[in-house]
């Protein structure tokens, strides 16, 4: 690098939460992660030019990101007009059903420490081109799996396609909360995360139809029948026109991605980040230590309602509803969380990210004691609008999380993201259902959501002896 060109990207004690722009490619001007920069004497200075807005240079990336984002959400909402399809196929207890979804996030807590050795050997982008080509391969393994039909094959299928799912993960969230202006980190997040809701609000559409409306398991109204062996057999390959179409859209976007010149994280911040880390705990940030087990305790929450939401309101004492109808419904959940992470979106340029957490934790808990306590219409709108208050939780916390991190910005958003392990413990909610009742399992995503509001009022706030500034004071 010349040595005009350092002097942009600031001195060896930059963090990952410097103005990054300040670091990002000129257009035409470099490689796929900014190395060998030359700049064009035609050019103009993006980070000077009065005409170029100060945001343009990361805008167009957060557009394509958005796609992203919303194609993990739908493939992983998929699971949710899955699960009770291959209830009915290989005849699973909730405890069983539950374990496919363990399965899926069992692949976070394995894959989130190698992606983020891998981010840091060939970028974020090629780790994104990597991490959806991975996506694509689970995709595809499930075509045999539901020709032979093997649960154990259907297992494997799903945590690949979580493994990739969790290398997007690492590498996305953290590179969309710093490749702007820090104080707007949640908001951004919050952003391209609607997108990801969108992505989960159409899923049960689509999974509803292609999957359960073609089925006969899902177009039975008497939970009870026990499907032939012809039946099962039918049922099973209901599966392989969706998955093949998730697999080539993956495929394509993975292509995309890989011909698009994202703006660089920066060479010399990732850098001087390997030198400080050495000055700087992770366990000194308290927002962090307490933020890992308020994603994985959230995921619980959010995993459990949106697995068992199809058995629950399909119940002659809730909804009374085939599988197929319920999926609609699903649909509603999730266009909750879409138009409240909008709206989140908005309201946390004004309000701060703490205030909305805590708002969003107590009516999310008051909703799920709703759904636990009544019967009907009301428990099954009580259990649909859980999805409006969910659906900031996560990005917030992620960014409250990585706050003031600086130069251990990457290795706190690691596990972050293995926290999201935590779904995986949606099992524990199969065996109360199985034990105790579907409506009673939902008193532990009450739960849940109390250990958010804690968070939001105290564990978010960072200590001023945490703050890279208090302890390096150049």
């Amino acid at each position: 690098m010349q040595p005009q060109e350092r002097s942009r990207c600031g001195t060896a004690t930059a963090s990952i939460y410097s103005d990054i722009r300040a670091c990002q490619p000129i257009a035409g001007d470099t490689n796929l992660e900014g190395n060998d920069t030359v700049k064009s004497p035609r050019s103009p200075d993006r980070l000077t030019d009065p005409a170029i807005p100060a945001d343009a240079t990361y805008r167009p990336a957060l557009t394509l990101l958005a796609s992203l984002f919303f194609i993990w959400g739908f493939t992983t909402v998929i699971n949710n007009t899955l699960l009770p399809h291959l209830r009915s196929v290989f005849d699973l207890s909730y405890k069983q059903t539950t374990l496919l979804e363990s399965v899926w996030f069992i692949a976070y807590f394995f894959a989130s420490l190698p992606s983020a050795w891998l981010i840091e050997r060939i970028g974020y982008q090629r780790a994104i081109v990597v991490g959806l080509l991975i996506m694509a391969l689970g995709a595809l393994v499930m075509i045999p799996a539901s020709r032979i039909p093997s649960y154990l094959l259907v297992l494997g299928a799903l945590f690949v396609i979580a493994a990739g799912i969790t290398l997007l993960q690492v590498a996305a969230n953290p590179y969309v909360a710093v490749v702007g202006p820090p104080a707007t980190a949640s908001s951004r997040l919050n952003l391209v995360q609607a997108f990801n809701s969108l992505g989960t609000t159409l899923a049960p559409l689509f999974g509803g139809y292609l999957i359960l409306g073609r089925s006969t398991s899902g177009r039975s109204i008497d939970q009870s029948h026990v499907l032939t062996v012809a039946e099962r057999l039918a049922d099973a390959q209901s599966v392989q026109l969706p998955y093949l179409i998730i697999a080539a859209v993956l495929i394509l976007l993975a292509v995309v991605i890989s011909r698009f010149r994202l703006p660089a994280m920066g060479v010399a911040t990732r850098s001087a980040a390997k030198a400080e880390r050495k000055n700087h705990s992770l366990w000194a940030h308290r927002n962090l230590v307490f933020g890992i087990p308020a994603i994985f305790i959230y995921l619980i929450a959010e995993i459990g309602v949106s697995n068992l939401f199809i058995n629950f309101v399909s119940q002659p004492e809730i909804g009374n509803l085939t599988h197929e109808q319920a999926s609609h419904y699903l649909f509603l959940l999730w266009g909750g969380m879409m138009v409240g992470r909008f709206l989140g979106s908005f309201v946390m340029r004004f309000v701060p990210a703490e205030h909305v957490l805590a708002f969003a934790s107590v009516g999310a808990g008051l909703v799920m004691l709703t759904a636990s306590l009544s019967t009907g219409h009301i428990a099954m709108w009580a259990l649909i609008s859980v999805g409006l208050f969910h659906s900031i939780m996560f990005p917030t916390i992620f960014t409250l999380g990585i706050r003031d991190l600086g130069p251990l910005t990457e290795e706190g958003s690691g596990l972050l993201i293995m926290a999201i392990a935590g779904g995986a413990l949606v099992i524990v909610q199969g065996v109360i259902a199985d034990s105790y009742g579907l409506q009673v399992s939902f008193f532990l995503t009450a739960a849940c959501e109390m250990y958010v509001l804690f968070y939001a009022l105290w564990g978010a706030k960072a200590c001023a002896r945490c703050l890279p500034e208090a302890q390096d004071p150049r």
